[in-house]
């Protein structure tokens, strides 16, 4: 479904970004619209898939101290079949938040969290059972400077 976004349109997504769990009415008046007018942008930018989902944004460290590693792979596998075994077997990792297939040295990029360095080595064991990868290098987060940033639509 084709959406012409507008003004309107990326106000709410700006909103929504900052926060998803606002009420409607609050939403509305953000933006400059009635509740009735927001209610069926809102809508539209869902059913256009704009707006994938709503979530909440856990702070790790309030949890369990997160320990977050980003995990670059490269592979010298390339077909279909590979690729769609590969990607089942890491998104099996829930440890796994976040998973690229990029350009350049390396084929793959993986976010990880995970409690601390025991706990990584194991998603880390599990990461390379049964499938074979080239080269994983991993680097570890000291601190999280700017993270899950709203995407700029202006």
């Amino acid at each position: 479904m084709d959406h012409k976004f507008d003004y309107f349109d990326f106000r709410i997504l700006e909103a929504l970004q900052r926060d998803s769990a606002q009420s409607q009415r609050a939403l509305a008046d953000e933006v400059g619209l009635s509740q009735n007018a927001c209610w069926r942008r809102l809508k539209a930018l869902e059913a256009s898939g704009v707006i994938r989902n709503r979530t909440v944004v856990l702070d790790r460290d309030k949890l369990f101290g997160g320990f977050v590693v980003f995990s670059l792979i490269k592979t010298r596998h390339h077909s279909a079949d590979w690729l769609r075994q590969f990607r089942h077997h890491v998104s099996a990792i829930p440890e796994v938040i976040d998973f690229f297939r990029i350009g350049g040295e390396y084929d793959y990029l993986l976010k990880i969290v995970t409690r601390d360095m025991a706990s990584y080595d194991d998603v880390y064991k599990r990461l390379i059972a049964d499938i074979e990868l080239e080269t994983v290098t991993s680097y570890f987060a000291m601190e999280a400077i700017e993270e899950q940033r709203p995407i700029p639509l202006s």
